[in-house]
């Protein structure tokens, strides 16, 4: 957990959320002032070694070992840190698709300033320049928040899976081989473990509503693009009868052919 470089990806991520949405914004805020600071900071030192702290009332060679492993197949906060990687994943692939853009403007402003070099200007206006959400871009930053929501819901449903809720018990009763009979065992800080994985998973869930909510809005923005654009062709298809929509259509685009070249016509010289 002390060796994952959180502030690398919070480095990777911030570049991310220079191009994304308002709610994207307060998404990145909840995920590391919320989730992974808490995780480092507080939660880590909650859990511990929690093998060493589970006892059991008995002296049976090997049983507390085979109950621990039992009731914690795995560790809150290890399964809570690949939540989170797998989270920021799709981001990460945001940020690349940014990173290949600005490389291929980059490339064409060279081609056509094929005798001169771009200035040191130039290049940080382009590196700072906010790529609007349209095009591939949207649908790299759609799909990144589907995935976002698939990975949040999967991982909340195999922490209640896996330990048959979000409350964490005082006492399990064992009966894994080898314990002799059923045995009790405790749980240290079993209050304060249960408020922590509360925590967590409510982070999760508004995660998960600014996921829904930032989708929503480039969907909605989307289809309002496409409705103004869409508009005016609906407008002359009210005016005109359809039989005569692509007759309209192309006397109009003949027209407009002809005085491009009217205007790109060279006037005669006058002496």
């Amino acid at each position: 957990m002390g060796g994952l470089d959180w502030g690398a990806l919070y480095a990777q991520l911030g570049g991310v959320n220079k191009h994304s949405t308002s709610l994207g914004k307060i998404w990145l805020s909840v995920l590391f002032i919320f989730r992974i600071t808490i995780l480092v900071l507080a939660a880590e030192s909650v859990w511990g070694d929690e093998q060493s702290t589970f006892t059991c009332n008995t002296q049976q060679p090997g049983c507390k070992n085979v109950c621990y492993d039992h009731f914690f197949p795995v560790s809150h906060i290890r399964l809570w840190c690949l939540q989170l990687i797998f989270v920021s994943t799709p981001a990460l692939l945001v940020a690349m698709h940014v990173a290949y853009r600005k490389r291929e403007d980059k490339r064409t402003m060279l081609a056509s300033n094929s005798t001169e070099k771009m200035t040191d200007l130039q290049l940080e206006t382009l590196k700072g320049r906010r790529l609007p959400i349209t095009g591939p871009l949207w649908w790299t930053y759609t799909c990144s928040l589907f995935f976002r929501l698939i990975f949040e819901g999967g991982f909340m449903y195999a922490l209640y899976f896996v330990y048959d809720g979000f409350q964490m018990p005082r006492l399990v009763k064992c009966e894994q081989w080898p314990s002799p009979n059923k045995v009790d065992c405790f749980i240290s800080r079993p209050t304060e473990k249960t408020v922590f994985t509360i925590f967590m998973v409510s982070s999760s869930a508004i995660c998960m509503v600014l996921n829904v909510a930032e989708l929503c809005y480039l969907v909605g923005k989307a289809k309002l693009a496409y409705t103004e654009s869409v508009t005016p062709l609906c407008l002359l298809s009210k005016c005109c009868p359809k039989s005569n929509l692509c007759v309209v259509l192309m006397n109009v685009i003949e027209f407009s052919i002809k005085e491009i070249h009217s205007i790109n016509k060279p006037q005669p010289k006058f002496k």
